[in-house]
């Protein structure tokens, strides 16, 4: 996913709408952070709701809508 707009912003907190590479679909975040972590990391692996796959093409084993991942073995 990448951002298509940003909706509004508070210090570093965002919200945005986001647009997928792959389909076009679109989708809204509310809990962005402005850092360069959450725009290298975050938002790449954020998973499209309409076809599921993150910038990458990849379709991870479980969909998720905030960039999140769960780590095997860790704590949920």
């Amino acid at each position: 996913m990448e951002i298509k707009r940003v909706t509004s912003q508070h210090g570093r907190d965002f919200t945005a709408l986001l647009a997928c590479e792959h389909c076009g679909n679109e989708q809204k975040i509310t809990t962005g952070y402005d850092d360069a972590h959450y725009h290298r990391y975050v938002i790449p692996a954020i998973t499209c709701s309409a076809c599921g796959r993150n910038r990458a093409g990849d379709v991870p084993a479980q969909r998720n809508d905030r960039g999140m991942l769960p780590v095997p073995g860790g704590a949920a």
